[in-house]
């Protein structure tokens, strides 16, 4: 049966970041279906607990096997949603969290948690250049204009469960990257059983979504 691409956005995104590359996707084959995390957008809410649960509730709608994409912050929640799901064949983390049980964001990081975590985590001074260095100056224009409030909450939660601890995985370096530091993304990516590269900085789903979508075709088929 076909893979379908169950794609994760990250932090103060929404599913449409995915648009260009679910459609590199569709052409080459693969069904994709995007996860909207209630922690990010115009009236976010919850925690971990609830991202981690609309991970797994759009998982469990597919019919047939699945590879999930996680991006960024999306790696934390993919990471305790997809854990114990039969129908999960890969685990591809872009540039992505990859938490062991009992670790969050914040601990990763190495950072203390903060006394009030109910409120939210404002977007850096440069957008353009923390997220999309490379993404051609309309399409990022557009990409900054649709950026959410982001609830700081799930960045403090602890993972109760680790998939990639049973289920195939593999990691995306983005080498460019200026948002996630590419010695941090290689540290997580030891959690993994493959390693890939893209040249590219932290959003190759805008910059390269058809050498992106390659790559994930070659991952699956792998």
């Amino acid at each position: 049966m076909t893979t379908t691409f169950v794609l994760v956005h990250g932090a103060w995104h929404r599913p449409s970041t995915f648009d260009l590359l679910c459609a590199e996707l569709d052409a080459l084959g693969h069904p994709s279906t995007t996860v909207n995390l209630p922690t990010a957008g115009p009236d976010p809410r919850g925690g971990l607990a609830e991202d981690a649960a609309a991970v797994r509730a759009a998982i469990e709608a597919v019919d047939g096997p699945v590879a999930v994409l996680a991006h960024s912050y999306g790696g934390i929640p993919v990471t305790q949603g997809a854990a114990g799901l039969a129908n999960v064949q890969h685990l591809i983390y872009l540039a992505a969290y990859v938490p062991d049980t009992g670790e969050s964001m914040f601990t990763i990081h190495g950072i203390p948690d903060p006394e009030d975590t109910d409120g939210l985590f404002p977007i850096g001074d440069d957008p353009r250049a923390q997220l999309y260095a490379d993404v051609p100056g309309p399409l990022a224009e557009q990409a900054i204009a649709d950026l959410v409030e982001q609830r700081v909450q799930p960045w403090v939660d602890r993972v109760s469960a680790a998939a990639w601890h049973t289920i195939p995985s593999a990691y995306i370096v983005t080498e460019q990257d200026a948002s996630l530091p590419v010695d941090l993304q290689e540290e997580m990516s030891a959690h993994t059983k493959q390693v890939r590269r893209m040249a590219t900085s932290h959003s190759p789903f805008l910059s390269q979504p058809a050498e992106l979508a390659a790559l994930l075709d070659e991952i699956v088929g792998h």
